[in-house]
């Protein structure tokens, strides 16, 4: 299994999908970690001159246009299970589970603590945070 975190230092969950620069790609196999590797990540910066604006009643990019920015972030971690962060838009969250990455957004800053309660099956989606 691979868990990908969203990520600015490899150490702390990022609050913002979009914003945060790098994924921490843990590879855990029989509940123990062999792997880690920090992987560069598309983000909003890549995008600007694309923009468009979109309707917030709906959540924050939810249109076709943003499904296909978020897929393109996403190919990095594409061999992922799992994706975990503190904060994404909700057309984010709908992309990851369209491409059958699930998606968890966490209070949790700590990455070492976070991926712990994700093993134990502890770690809560906190879908409240998304935006």
């Amino acid at each position: 299994m691979k868990i990908a975190f969203i990520t600015e230092d490899g150490k702390t969950i990022s609050r913002h999908f979009g914003r945060a620069p790098y994924y921490l790609v843990v590879e855990v196999e029989d509940g123990q970690v062999v792997a880690r590797e920090i992987r560069d990540k598309l983000g909003h910066n890549q995008f600007q001159h694309q923009e468009q604006p979109h309707d917030k009643s709906q959540g924050s990019g939810t249109d076709a246009a943003s499904h296909d920015k978020h897929t393109r972030m996403s190919q990095a971690i594409s061999d992922c299970d799992a994706l975990i962060c503190r904060g994404m838009g909700m057309g984010a969250y709908q992309s990851m589970q369209a491409l059958d990455i699930i998606p968890l957004v966490t209070d949790q800053s700590n990455i070492e603590k976070a991926l712990e309660a994700f093993l134990l099956g502890d770690l809560e989606d906190h879908t409240e945070m998304l935006h």
